[in-house]
Parts: C-alpha cells; structure tokens; sequence
C-alpha cells in the first residue's frame, strides 16, 4: 500500500507505539499529545507488569458482590464510587451483563490471547530499537497467603495453561528459592503460581525512549497540543481542531485513552470506556541483595509490586469512580500499610512518590481495536489495567488494518459495535 500520512490522538504507550508500528510499516507519521511529554498520565507510574498470566477479564461472577461490599468495606478488589452521572451508570449495566461465568471466560480467552499476541511484538519492539527501560524478563510471581486461594487460583489458572501460558504452582519454600526477596513472606504465605514468561518495565521510560527512535523514523510529535474538535465531512473525517492551530491527515488513530470518548461522541461513536483508577507508589531501594528481583502480586493484600532499577513500585486497587485524579496522602495510607512490613526491609518508605491513574476500561476487558463508523478514522483505545501489557500487538493490529492486510490475530472480539 502506498504511504499515507497519519495523525495518531495520543502519546501514551498505546499512541506512541501505533506511531512507531506505522512509521515502520512507512507511512508518514504524526502524533498529537496534550501533555508536555509522552506518557504522563495513565503510562506514568503504572504497575510495570508485562503480564500474559493477568489476562483475566475483570468481570466476573464475584465482581458484582466485590463492588457491592465495596459500598461499606475497603477491602474490596474493586471498588465502587457512586457518581451522579448516567454514563458511569449506563458502563456499570454493561459491566455487570458481562459477569456471567460464560461471558467471562470468553471476555478472558480474548484478552490473554491478546496479551500473548503483544508480548510478541513488544519484545519486538525491544529488539529492534534497543530501547531501555529497566525491564526484567524473569517472570512475574503471583502470591496467595491462603491454601484455599492458592488452590483456587490453580483452578481457576487451567483457562490460562489451555491458552499455552506457563503457570507453576509453588510452595512457599519454591517461591523463596526463585526469588530469594521474598524470604519475608516464606512464613505468611501458602504458595505462589509462577509464571515464568511475564516481564516487567518502566511503562514511562519505555514510551519515552521510543519518541526517541519514532523521531528519528520521521515522526513528528506535537506536545502541549490540546485537541479542541474533531471536524466530520460526510463518511470522513478532514481535520483536527487543537489549540495550536489546525492538523489533516489521511487517517486518523485514536488512542487518547480515557478522554477518548468525550473526543467523537459528537461524531455519533459511542465508547464504552469509563475511567477506573489506580493508586501507585514508588520508594528507593536501600538494599538491592534483599529486594525482589521479579515483580508480581500479593493477591491477599490485592497489591502488586515491581523492582525498577532502584526503585521499587507498588500498585493498588481499581476503584470505578470518576475523572478525579486529585488525591491526599491519607489516600495511599492503606497500601502504605501493606507494603511496608513486606518492603521495609529493602527500600525507604519514608518520603514515597505518590500517583494517581485512570484506567480506560471497557466492560467486557478488550480493547477496541478496529475501524469507526467514520471511514477514515480508526480505534486503538479501552485498554484498561492491560495497556502496557498490550500496546505492541494493538499497534500491529493498527498497522495491519489501516494497509488492508489481515491482522495476524482474530479481530472479532476487538471491533467497534457498530449497533
């Protein structure tokens, strides 16, 4: 196919790496983003998990019990906040008629395929670029202070081994012996799955080492660029309106995360995506021999945790609330809790960088990754707590899609309901 010029909406780690797969592919490229810098918002200071093995959709026959106890309890994997606004109620009603036994382990049997796809492809990336962002390739360990949960998770895990994604159950004692960080928890916890082909990295300086490469490609991003309209004519879109001035293209991507469907839905395009947020924190490492050395997560504290360099990240909860980042420190004094009597140890908690995110999630837990009712405008967005874990194999799809090729995955359960 003959190149074509693009704008792609967006510089997050799903943009930034569409940017990259269509310059590839050599069409010319340019990427619009509103913050000063790629990455500053939901790529931030995310967990940092490359992880095929968390390819669960999140709804589930136990969700809707987990947001109702939520109301009351904060405890709860996810959380819900009342807003009064019909869409965040209108999201909930889809979310919940995806919580039946069936839909969930179709929604999980698309997105694991998905992670896997990406995984592909993002070493790819890596491979091709040389870029660095203190990833780690030695799996991800996946925590359960109970044996009642741990033999659950088993259970439950045979959905993903029939994916082909490798799970080792492990006694406490194995756990300790992979990753020696974790001799702490040897007496608190049952066991552990291991999952030795997730990764882990820094979301942030990944997406912003492959600016770099992009530029060099020939793509142009446009920083400090806020979008004000997206201008229709007939079955095509013919510009993007912006604070700085006006910008046309052949095609056009949208992978502006959460803010994404306030963008086209004067265009008649109805995304189910409402933002679910995530509380990060990020302290020093003081002793890099008694640290973890892979990351994972400690599904009794519903917490999980990842070394980056010397830096320790830990991440919790996904509270369904609203487009509010603003938090306090009071906010992160329950995950302050939990991750000081197992990190104390190792790294310095006494002045943690606090972060706020907000997921884009879908009801169903894929993204939609497809072309729009407007002809020339293409989809890349709902990722939600995956979009690290996924940007690679969506950017391919991307490209793919936009040359008239058959993606290398089946695209059924990432297309946009025209309905």
């Amino acid at each position: 196919m003959a190149a074509r010029r693009i704008l792609v909406l967006g510089a997050g780690v799903v943009g930034v790496t569409t940017a990259y797969k269509l310059a590839a592919a050599g069409h010319e490229v340019a990427v619009i983003e509103s913050e000063n810098r790629a990455a500053m918002l939901t790529s931030f200071a995310n967990a940092g998990l490359l992880a095929p093995a968390q390819g669960y959709a999140w709804a589930s026959p136990s969700a809707p019990g987990l947001m109702l106890r939520s109301l009351w309890r904060g405890d709860q994997a996810i959380k819900l906040r009342p807003r009064a606004s019909w869409r965040q109620w209108r999201w909930m009603l889809r979310f919940l008629r995806e919580c039946t036994a069936t839909r969930h382990t179709k929604n999980s049997a698309v997105t694991t395929s998905l992670c896997q796809f990406s995984q592909l492809h993002m070493n790819r990336i890596t491979r091709e670029t040389g870029v660095t962002y203190d990833s780690r390739d030695g799996g991800l360990m996946y925590i359960y202070r109970s044996a009642e949960g741990l033999a659950s998770a088993d259970r439950k895990a045979a959905m993903l081994r029939s994916q082909g994604i490798r799970l080792e159950l492990m006694s406490s004692d194995d756990m300790v012996a992979r990753d020696p960080g974790l001799a702490g928890l040897a007496a608190h916890a049952a066991g552990a799955l291991y999952a030795p082909g997730d990764e882990s990295g820094d979301a942030h300086l990944f997406t912003n080492a492959l600016v770099e490469k992009a530029e060099e490609m020939g793509v142009a991003f446009h920083f400090g660029t806020r979008i004000t309209r997206l201008v229709r004519r007939g079955d095509a879109l013919i510009r993007v309106e912006t604070d700085k001035g006006d910008f046309t293209a052949d095609d056009y991507v949208l992978c502006a995360g959460v803010h994404s469907p306030d963008l086209v839905r004067h265009l008649g395009i109805d995304l189910p995506i409402w933002p679910v947020r995530g509380y990060s924190m990020t302290v020093p490492i003081t002793d890099a021999a008694a640290a973890p050395r892979i990351g994972g997560v400690d599904y009794e504290n519903l917490m999980a945790y990842c070394p980056m360099g010397d830096r320790l990240r830990v991440t919790a909860t996904a509270e369904i609330a609203g487009y509010d980042r603003g938090f306090t420190e009071a906010d992160f004094a329950p995950l302050l809790e939990k991750a000081r009597p197992m990190f104390g140890h190792c790294a310095d908690f006494s002045n943690p960088k606090y972060w706020v995110g907000l997921r884009p999630m879908t009801p169903h837990g894929a993204p939609i990754v497809s072309r729009s009712p407007v002809g020339n405008l293409w989809l890349n967005v709902g990722h939600g707590h995956l979009g690290w874990t996924m940007s690679g194999g969506c950017a391919a799809i991307i490209a793919d899609l936009i040359d008239g090729r058959a993606p290398n995955f089946d695209v059924k359960g990432l297309q946009y309901d025209f309905t």
